[in-house]
């Protein structure tokens, strides 16, 4: 078995026919994390006996003739913002570094009732702030195709694991294109569901209102069945759909004849690179070529997108985030009086880029700035969602960029805050309407990296927008 070249489908089927046990997968996935990840630093912690121990039950019930679930012994990595039972969450974060969550997060326990096996918790930007993994307080990530380069973010560990081979599967939170930007620089599959879609209980908030957890995968029938595991209703989700989520991967090769695709405008022109450009009017050719019809599209909100989630977000991060003043858990520094405590406290475990939105979005809801801030970018967010609608009208999907560039420098944006947001000005739309986009692998830039193309889709639009995603991967 050569884990880089078996698809999940292969994985559990080679498991239930006893071509090769749950335990062979997992240990050589194992041995791939311990040869090579001193360098990229996709992981904070590995769970090397957990895993063994939930592999061999995964044995033990195909042993006993029982069905071991749909993800029957797939190694799958966990982006260290999900809480896990017994297991550390950190967030990225010196405030968390030794909390352990007494619960399981909706999505992780559905993956363990898959039998999938957890292998282990993902580095990210500190609370999943950041578009390149160089926020975490544990070292940044680097990207499998060029160590010298970012891997993106904040979902950086678990979009290099993927591109590493240390896991089929991971798990990630798109707040901003959190999910869909790293899974573009490192060239892998990365699903944002329709917010609602997937659970998000026990996931540690940065944006209530924006955050959705989804798939990297290296193939779109992958993450198609992630998806189909982690999605669907929960009770502990005041947010999560009633309805039951559709079943994408008996689905994929149903073809695109007649479907419509608008390329977005507006995401094509000042900021993105001529070479990312160029990949996007080819996927849009090779739509064309099986079957689509294919024209451009005016999305003109979408240009807001950046100015009113950079205060919707850090103002839902501002109180969020309150919760951490050293009272109930994680870290405590010791002072004379509570308040000097809760100051001690936070200034020692949060980060720079933390601290920063903090302050924007606590400036934004603040006495007098409400209205003229907040107020001012929902309304801008709402705009956005009917520019989105219209454009469903006529279209069933959309395309675009994924990320202005290919992967850049470490080191590259850290001083210049504004540079590294420019990084989502193609995927902080979907989030502010709640729709779906992912982001597919196509061919490569100008220096060898990969691009990632987009495919949006209205809200709940999952199967059509997967089987676009799959026709892409064909033509690339």
């Amino acid at each position: 078995m050569t884990s880089s070249f078996v698809s999940v489908a292969e994985f559990v089927e080679g498991v239930r026919n006893g071509s090769w046990t749950a335990a062979d997968v997992v240990d050589e996935h194992l041995g791939a994390i311990a040869d090579g990840d001193g360098e990229i630093h996709a992981f904070n912690l590995v769970l090397d006996d957990k895993a063994r121990e939930a592999a061999a039950a995964v044995d033990g019930r195909v042993a006993a003739g029982d069905d071991p679930g749909p993800l029957a012994g797939v190694p799958v990595a966990l982006k260290d913002n999900l809480c896990t039972r017994g297991v550390p969450t950190t967030c990225g974060s010196r405030i968390l570094e030794h909390w352990v969550p007494p619960y399981d997060a909706t999505v992780v326990r559905r993956l363990t009732e898959a039998g999938a096996v957890v292998i282990g918790k993902t580095n990210l930007d500190e609370f999943a702030m950041g578009s390149s993994t160089e926020n975490s307080a544990f070292g940044p990530t680097r990207n499998p195709h060029d160590t010298s380069r970012v891997p993106g973010g904040s979902s950086g560990g678990s979009a290099a694991a993927v591109a590493a081979g240390f896991a089929p599967l991971a798990l990630g939170s798109d707040t901003g294109g959190s999910i869909r930007q790293p899974a573009a620089l490192c060239g892998v599959v990365g699903v944002k569901p329709t917010y609602g879609r997937v659970s998000r209980y026990g996931l540690v908030a940065f944006a209530s209102s924006l955050d959705q957890i989804g798939p990297f995968a290296h193939t779109v029938d992958d993450a198609a069945r992630l998806l189909e595991v982690i999605a669907g209703h929960d009770p502990f989700d005041a947010t999560s759909i009633p309805e039951p989520f559709p079943a994408l991967s008996a689905r994929l090769d149903e073809g695109i004849a007649g479907v419509r695709v608008g390329v977005v405008t507006e995401l094509m022109g000042e900021g993105i690179a001529p070479d990312v450009a160029a990949r996007v009017r080819e996927a849009a050719d090779a739509l064309t070529d099986a079957g689509a019809k294919v024209e451009e599209v005016s999305v003109p909100a979408v240009i807001y997108g950046l100015s009113a989630y950079y205060l919707i977000a850090p103002a839902e991060a501002s109180s969020n985030l309150a919760r951490f003043d050293g009272v109930r858990y994680g870290l405590r520094v010791d002072a004379p009086t509570t308040n000097e405590m809760m100051v001690a406290t936070r200034t020692q475990g949060f980060g720079a880029e933390v601290k920063r939105r903090i302050m924007l979005g606590t400036y934004a809801l603040s006495a007098g700035y409400y209205d003229a801030y907040y107020g001012k970018a929902q309304r801008v967010r709402t705009l956005i969602a009917r520019d989105f609608a219209a454009a469903y009208e006529r279209f069933d999907v959309l395309l675009a960029p994924t990320s202005p560039t290919t992967a850049f420098a470490l080191g590259d944006k850290t001083a210049d805050p504004m540079a590294m947001y420019m990084n989502d000005v193609c995927t902080i739309p979907s989030n502010l309407s709640g729709d779906p986009a992912m982001s597919v692998p196509f061919r490569t830039g100008a220096d060898g990296l990969p691009v990632g193309v987009q495919v949006l889709a209205p809200s709940l639009g999952e199967v059509v927008m997967f089987q676009v995603a799959a026709a892409l991967e064909a033509a690339a």
